[in-house]
């Protein structure tokens, strides 16, 4: 999605209290959940964003380079952005890869207008392109981070520079849904991990920053569509599987307030050694 700014909390007049359980649940399963587009959640639920500001720092490596893949564009959303932040100045040669159909076509409508075409890659097949291709990688929030792929495509001297999600993020939602889970689940994903994984790569790690973000989540129906969208948080939901569970903290948050939790992201500025 195209990160705007911190989420102020909505006024009370927006949001949808006291509303039927039965019509916030069906509102959120009807909405559709291509691309990484999130403004439908605006007055719905909230998520601070990182200090670092992704999107406008890509913004700002695409007119130093000269061939730039962006890794798992999801609907190119964020791409797009730093496109546009860039103005004129950017690489004739900008590259886009997607694994799942419907982000894919949406994808190409969105960057074709900019030239940019969006190659469809299984997320954890190799990358259809020559070695050392690219002098810039960029990557938000990737299923899994491959490096030797990165490490191969990237120029000596190449940069990848990416936002990931980091360890037990959202856990108190997924937790909510399928109670504690183990110690080794809360450690994938850990920054110094694949950190390692990166150097192991042949790759020097020249920086590497972590936050933990404040989310809150307003309504029942935004809970529903965030499960649908992010498909990797609660294997396989469905309303009808956790309905009963949905309807208990439906009104946990008409009694308590919205529901917190706590998205973890982490920014890498890597670099291929010459």
């Amino acid at each position: 999605m195209v990160p705007p700014p911190p989420s102020p909390s909505p006024s009370p007049s927006r949001l949808p209290r006291h509303r039927a359980f039965d019509d916030l649940v069906a509102e959120g399963a009807s909405v559709p959940t291509d691309g990484w587009d999130f403004s439908w959640f605006e007055g719905r639920a909230t998520e601070a964003r990182p200090s670092w500001g992704y999107a406008r720092s890509m913004a700002r490596r695409l007119v130093r380079a000269s061939a730039v893949l962006e890794v798992q564009t999801g609907g190119g959303e964020v791409l797009d952005f730093a496109l546009g932040a860039a103005g004129s100045r950017w690489s004739p040669l900008v590259v886009a890869t997607e694994g799942w159909a419907p982000n894919v076509a949406k994808a190409t409508r969105l960057l074709a207008p900019r030239g940019v075409p969006v190659v469809a890659v299984p997320d954890d097949a190799p990358l259809p392109f020559a070695d050392g291709a690219f002098d810039l990688v960029v990557s938000r929030h990737p299923v899994q981070p491959h490096w030797d792929e990165v490490a191969r495509v990237l120029a000596p001297g190449g940069t990848y520079f990416a936002q990931h999600v980091g360890p037990a993020s959202v856990f108190e939602l997924i937790e909510y849904f399928l109670g504690p889970l183990p110690q080794e689940s809360r450690r994938q994903r850990h920054p110094e991990l694949e950190r390692s994984d990166a150097e192991a790569a042949g790759l020097e790690v020249v920086d590497l920053r972590a936050e933990r973000l404040r989310m809150e989540f307003f309504d029942i129906g935004a809970v529903v569509h965030f499960l649908r969208k992010v498909v990797w948080m609660v294997p396989g939901f469905t309303v009808d599987a956790y309905r009963d569970r949905l309807r208990d903290l439906h009104e946990r948050i008409e009694a308590d307030g919205p529901f917190v939790a706590h998205s973890a992201r982490h920014l890498f500025d890597v670099r291929k050694t010459v």
